[in-house]
């Protein structure tokens, strides 16, 4: 038999390969800024999230993520014992898990404001190329999430 069936098994012939090590390297780029500000990676794009909707139920937040309740709930916890958000039944139906970013964490803002740039400046790519890759990736990300 010839080696050529086994091509698609070839880890540089992956496409899942390049994405994971790519998104583990740039989060390992995150991780001095976050640290400055007592953040991980998931704390921080949870938190991007509540500074732009100010309130929202956990499913709804689960959906923004990509994450399930069981990711969120330990999450959550940490983030509302450093006083940045709250949780609190809904009034309307106790089902719904609802976060509120506090005043607090609405001053994290501030702190985190330069982090985005500042990966970017250690990233060497155009910023031409960085839009074209966003766009394909999140192409990407709604074809494979709609199936």
């Amino acid at each position: 038999m010839s080696d050529n069936i086994y091509e698609a098994l070839k880890l540089e012939n992956q496409l899942c390969f390049p994405l994971y090590a790519c998104s583990k390297e740039i989060v390992k780029r995150y991780k001095p800024f976050l640290e400055e500000i007592d953040l991980t990676y998931t704390q921080y794009i949870t938190m991007m999230v509540m500074w732009e909707q100010k309130e929202i139920n956990v499913k709804t937040l689960g959906e923004y993520l990509y994450l399930d309740s069981g990711t969120l709930t330990p999450l959550l916890k940490k983030l509302e014992a450093k006083e940045y958000i709250s949780r609190h039944r809904s009034k309307v139906d106790e089902r719904n898990l609802i976060i509120t970013i506090t005043e607090k964490g609405e001053e994290l803002k501030n702190k985190a404001v330069h982090i985005p740039q500042a990966v970017g400046e250690c990233l060497s790519i155009s910023l031409d190329e960085l839009s074209l890759l966003h766009k394909i990736l999140n192409k990407l990300l709604y074809q494979v999430t709609s199936l």
